[in-house]
């Protein structure tokens, strides 16, 4: 390892126990055999979905179904996936022996040489992402884009690269120590695992990580946690804003319509961005922030704005069927989202939520219950659900997705729509909201194609 860019990361001869075979886990485990580092793999499942991969790489001992003391003990450091609570007692263990916490974002950090634009918040971050690198993919400039997105971080790694971008979620941000990014956004803080975090402040104080390891600071002037995460702001701070007109980026009326502006210069009208939704403006504005600290031309990033109309399970129109429309928003995996998505369709709608809430308060979602019809609620916190939302809209409770779906058929009269966002995490159900998703558009166009 001596000329190895890891060495002043691991030191000499390091052991590496990587925990979680999960996309997180098997990248770093591919990564670090590349670079000859002796590790081995754990998981508490007994059969962990990148399993197969992890015994054909080579040299790496396996372990399922629990978490052995000693062989946390034998390593000199400990990555641990985003997915484990880093509070678990075999862990704890391992670091009070004296092995180092590392995460696959500090790997990555060490052998990258282009500027690094990172993104975190509890809502929108997926989308601001994909945002950015599409505007340098139209400014020619080489890009990747992943993280908690995917890919996993380390599978970006690429000498060719320009600009890598990445989505950073809490429990990315709390394990990682080495992360210098050219800019960190924080775009929003509402509620989201509370069941592993120990509350909204604990949550948030998380996400103000990435500020103090970025040079450019980019934060939502709308949210006043946030900004108190900013400390007030400074020379290398850019805010944005969907109601103030001192914010960096902002909204600008002017001749009858709504434009996207930086300091007072209008540059493109809301009515040309792809993306629909007013919470989608602010992603636009983030990412127009982060674009300028990477020095991405203003004419590409707004013909980008023009073309990108968003990622798979975040708003996605599936079908018209007898008038109805049926949305996917699969993504909508916290009580913060569901809001947004609510408030950017017009009513009535009909409502598809439930799953593993991690604790969330869901009682925002009162404030929504104008535009809602009925709510049909799934999964396991579906009865939790129902007690904030039977005070303001009809309610329906049903085992799974499927019945939500046969359920909303029908409920649904011409003019309204059908709306997947379930303010839950999908895991009681699911592999994770994309199978989820997946789930609703097959149920739905196989409907259609029988009508």
């Amino acid at each position: 390892m001596k000329d190895d860019p890891l060495a002043n990361l691991l030191g000499e001869d390091p052991r590496v126990a990587v925990v979680g075979m999960g996309s997180t886990g098997v990248s770093a485990l591919r990564f670090l055999r590349r670079h000859g580092v002796e590790c081995l793999a754990v998981d508490a499942r007994p059969h962990p979905p990148g399993l197969d991969e992890v015994r054909g790489l080579g040299g790496v001992s396996v372990f399922t179904g629990g978490f052995p003391e000693q062989l946390l003990t034998w390593a000199t450091h400990v990555l641990v996936s985003p997915g484990v609570p880093l509070e678990r007692r075999e862990i704890r263990t391992a670091l009070e022996h004296g092995a180092a916490l590392i995460s696959d974002i500090d790997l990555f950090s060490a052998v990258v040489s282009a500027p690094v634009v990172a993104v975190t918040g509890s809502n929108g971050k997926s989308t601001v992402t994909a945002l950015v690198a599409e505007m340098a993919r139209q400014a020619g400039i080489a890009v990747r884009a992943g993280g908690n997105l995917g890919p996993a971080a380390l599978d970006l790694v690429d000498p060719d690269c320009r600009l890598y971008v990445l989505e950073l979620s809490s429990f990315q941000l709390e394990r990682t120590r080495r992360l210098r990014s050219l800019a960190g956004a924080v775009l929003n803080i509402t509620p989201d695992h509370l069941d592993r975090h120990r509350d909204l402040s604990a949550y948030a104080a998380v996400k103000g990580r990435l500020l103090r390891m970025s040079r450019w600071r980019v934060v939502n002037a709308d949210d006043p946690r946030v900004m108190q995460l900013a400390g007030g702001g400074g020379e290398r701070t850019l805010t944005f804003s969907l109601r103030s007109p001192t914010a960096t980026w902002h909204l600008l009326s002017r001749d009858g319509k709504i434009w996207l502006a930086r300091r007072g210069r209008a540059l493109i009208a809301a009515e040309e961005v792809a993306l629909a939704g007013e919470h989608n403006l602010a992603n636009a504005l983030a990412a127009l922030a982060l674009a300028e600290t990477a020095d991405i031309p203003l004419e590409a990033a707004c013909a980008a704005l023009r073309t990108f109309r968003g990622l798979p399970h975040r708003m996605q129109p599936v079908a018209r069927i007898d008038g109805v429309t049926w949305i996917n928003d699969s993504k909508g995996t916290n009580v913060g989202a569901t809001e947004a998505a609510i408030r950017g369709l017009a009513g009535p709608l009909i409502l598809l939520a439930g799953g593993d809430g991690k604790g969330a308060d869901f009682s925002p979602l009162r404030a929504c219950g104008h535009k809602i019809k009925a709510a049909i609620l799934f999964g396991r916190d579906r009865q939790r659900l129902a007690s904030v939302l039977e005070p303001v809209t009809e309610t329906v409770l049903v085992e799974d997705l499927a019945e939500a779906v046969s359920a909303a058929r029908h409920l649904a009269r011409p003019g309204d729509t059908v709306l997947l966002s379930p303010a839950c995490a999908s895991l009681d159900q699911f592999p994770d909201y994309r199978a989820r998703g997946d789930l609703f558009e097959s149920l739905v166009k196989r409907w259609q194609s029988a009508a």
